[in-house]
């Protein structure tokens, strides 16, 4: 089993949060959580790992806590 990573890996996480925030943009609502649950199913076929993905189920489920 793999851990999940819960350490910065990214070397400029601002980029990446701009690229996130630039793809909604013109997006209406709807449009935007079916964004979000296409670029969801994207990563989790990229992880491959079911215990990783639960791992980060778990985190996200605690609404407070970043990775």
């Amino acid at each position: 089993m793999t851990d999940l990573r819960r350490t910065r890996n990214l070397d400029d996480p601002d980029i990446a949060y701009e690229a996130l925030i630039a793809a909604h943009d013109g997006l209406s609502a709807e449009e935007s959580a079916a964004f979000n649950a296409r670029l969801i199913l994207t990563l989790v076929n990229h992880i491959g790992d079911i215990d990783v993905l639960r791992q980060a189920i778990a985190v996200a489920a605690l609404r407070g806590d970043a990775p």
